[in-house]
């Protein structure tokens, strides 16, 4: 039997290696629909905490944060710095450096 898009999403963000990003379009591109990106946010919004989701290693396609500051940014950050992935002046990841191309 086929996965579900949602098992799918899961399974990637949870296969995300530490030291290592990857963007919601492209974790919606590999699960089997390109434009889902927003679904794939929503999913991680809402099985996080109950999956265990490593969530901070997910970035928007500019390799940015898209939380809001004061509500998980500086959190996600910090976890994302203790794995050694580093900010530019920008705030932004180099993603030719610590993107994970599953």
């Amino acid at each position: 039997m086929r996965k579900s898009f949602h098992q799918r999403v899961l399974n990637i963000i949870k296969n995300i290696p530490q030291g290592k990003v990857i963007t919601y379009g492209q974790i919606a591109d590999y699960a089997g629909n390109r434009r889902a990106a927003r679904q794939v946010a929503y999913i991680l919004h809402s099985s996080s905490e109950k999956e265990n989701l490593p969530w901070h290693r997910v970035v928007n396609r500019k390799g940015g944060i898209s939380l809001k500051k004061g509500h998980g940014y500086k959190l996600q950050k910090k976890l994302l710095k203790s794995e050694g992935i580093s900010f530019n002046e920008n705030d932004c990841i180099d993603l030719k450096h610590f993107l994970w191309l599953p």
